[in-house]
């Protein structure tokens, strides 16, 4: 079913996004990364108060391939 869209304001499309309006059967992305992050990040908004005692981030990652991409 085709798709309707209004008006649509674009500030700014990165190197490495996809941006898309409309119908589309698959989007595929060129890279991938993972990220590993602690306690309190990535906290967005107005008057945020974080308070940790002890923050530590560990991790293992064993695969080898997480998300296979394939691109042109």
């Amino acid at each position: 079913m085709p798709a309707v869209v209004g008006a649509v304001k674009v500030n700014t499309v990165s190197s490495s996004s996809i941006f898309n309006i409309g119908d589309v059967y698959a989007i595929n992305p060129y890279s991938t990364s993972k990220t590993f992050a602690g306690g309190g990040s990535f906290n967005t908004g107005n008057g945020i108060q974080i308070q940790l005692q002890n923050s530590v981030t560990n991790f293992q990652d064993d695969d080898v391939l997480d998300q296979p991409n394939v691109g042109p």
